[in-house]
């Protein structure tokens, strides 16, 4: 057995809906099993070294920022070569526009990489991803709080309708201003941190 590093990134991890759809496949633990999971807010230092090969991309600093401006649900499971394979499948492609219908990100993702999940991609990777981490956060219990089930609407496609508009230059004002409205429906946020998500969002569109 492999260890992995999980994130539920901002959009999932505060669009109350798309959090409880990921949790409920997660913790089904067909051929996995989740060793961790806790609330951190990753420093920008670690979130450069964690995707360090993606420096020098005009998105990087979306990335960062993207990653950096919550706290999100970060934790460790143990998978089997194999299982975590078929786990990367569950998960889907990278980008929005390309993941495989029925994926997590096809059905929870919003816009390009605004796409749910970190997963590592490989037992080695995963074992060099969790050493880095297990520096910043433990990884060896589960104290976040997550439910399966909410009462909060789940306004994906919306969004994804409303994401291509703003990509595309067509309605931007209306259309990012929608964007918040949605975002503040699915989730709790208030204040300073549905305004950082809203960005946050906005950033991957531009």
């Amino acid at each position: 057995m492999a260890d992995a590093l999980v994130i539920f990134k901002p959009d999932a991890a505060y669009r109350l809906a798309a959090r409880a759809g990921i949790w409920g496949w997660l913790t089904s633990e067909r051929e996995w099993k989740v060793e961790s999971l806790t609330w951190f807010q990753p420093t920008a230092a670690l979130i450069e070294s964690h995707y360090d090969f993606l420096k020098g991309r005009p998105f990087f600093g979306w990335l960062v920022d993207f990653m950096t401006a919550l706290a999100m649900p970060v934790g460790r499971v143990t998978a089997s070569a194999e299982a975590l394979e078929r786990m990367r499948h569950d998960l889907g492609e990278t980008q929005i526009q390309q993941s495989r219908p029925s994926s997590l990100r096809e059905r929870y993702g919003v816009f390009g990489g605004v796409n749910c999940m970190h997963l590592s991609d490989a037992p080695e990777t995963g074992a060099s991803e969790v050493a880095r981490w297990a520096k910043f956060v433990q990884l060896d219990k589960i104290d976040a709080d997550l439910e399966v089930e909410t009462d909060k609407p789940d306004h994906t496609f919306h969004l994804r309708s409303l994401a291509t508009q703003v990509a595309g230059g067509i309605h931007v004002d209306l259309a990012s201003q929608a964007i918040r409205e949605l975002l503040a429906e699915e989730s709790d946020l208030e204040g300073a941190q549905l305004e950082a998500l809203w960005r946050i969002t906005l950033g991957a569109l531009a």
